[in-house]
């Protein structure tokens, strides 16, 4: 089990607050969403914050271990995601590196320590470097899905493995959207298409079919609750591609999507280029890993 003193600490490095400035700062709706992303039902009750994350890490901490001196898994699960990538790519006062240093000291207390992944993800682990996660575990093959789709036709062409295709409203409207994200593919070097940039079948659906299924990424817009996008994420995930979900609204992004995720942006020329800051930090991370 951690001790009082480094749940207090795990606390304030949840929250962001100081000395832990260079954890992402949390306020009370973004705690909430901290612990619903792991699984974990827990709501911000208007309460200091971290006292509030103390309390919840306590009755997580009384929970039943992994094993004899080790911390329960909804713990080991906490301080996993304290660590995730994505919490740290858009914003520069926060530092992912100096973060893992001060985590390594507050558990080492308890003779536990963190291990890098090949996914960039961590796991607990250890002194003597033997895992105890129960979140990644290796598989020996990869589950492959057999289908025959009664809607579309599965294209002949080969899959681009630097295509990035994205599924927006096709109104005006997001045209410097559509823009902001081409920015960032033509830095770096990607191709970057929307279904009305191609006309290869008389069936439109079979256009976008064929773009999601040749594409290693896949951008997905879902301001505006537009139907035709969500219809496009769904095929999307069920080929297994990559999916970065964008918006200007959180709210928009249905319950059963809201564990993605996603890069917000305003409809501004600043807002815009934050887009492509953002964007151009998670394709990097996603083409680097799969050279």
């Amino acid at each position: 089990m951690i001790g009082a003193g480094g749940l207090v600490t795990l606390s304030e490095m949840i929250c962001g607050d100081q000395p832990f400035d260079y954890f992402p700062y949390r306020s009370s709706s973004n705690l909430t969403r901290f612990f619903i992303d792991i699984d974990l039902d827990y709501v911000h009750d208007g309460t200091t914050r971290r006292h509030w994350v103390n309390d919840v890490l306590k009755e997580l901490n009384n929970k039943q271990s992994v094993a004899t001196g080790l911390p329960s898994k909804e713990i080991i699960k906490v301080i996993e995601s304290l660590l995730y990538p994505d919490s740290f790519l858009s914003n520069d006062k926060v530092d992912r590196e100096k973060a893992k240093e001060a985590i390594k000291a507050c558990l080492k207390r308890y003779e536990l320590t963190i291990a890098e992944l090949p996914n960039g993800l961590v796991a607990v682990c250890s002194f003597h470097g033997e895992f105890i996660s129960t979140d990644y575990k290796e598989v020996s093959a990869e589950k492959l899905i057999t289908f025959k789709p009664s809607i579309f036709q599965v294209p002949s062409k080969p899959q681009n493995p630097r295509l990035v295709s994205v599924m927006m409203p096709f109104n005006a409207s997001f045209r410097e959207t559509y823009d902001a994200v081409k920015r960032t593919t033509d830095y770096m070097e990607l191709e970057c298409l929307r279904a009305d940039d191609i006309w290869n079948n008389s069936i439109f659906i079979q256009d976008i079919f064929d773009l999601i299924f040749c594409a290693k990424v896949v951008v997905v817009d879902f301001t505006g609750r537009n139907p035709n996008v969500m219809y496009e994420t769904g095929i999307a995930h069920t080929l297994g591609k990559i999916v970065i979900p964008i918006t200007q609204s959180i709210s928009d992004i249905p319950s059963d999507l809201g564990h993605h995720r996603a890069l917000k942006y305003l409809p501004n020329e600043q807002g815009y280029k934050d887009l492509s800051n953002d964007l151009y930090k998670r394709l990097k991370i996603i083409m680097e890993k799969n050279i």
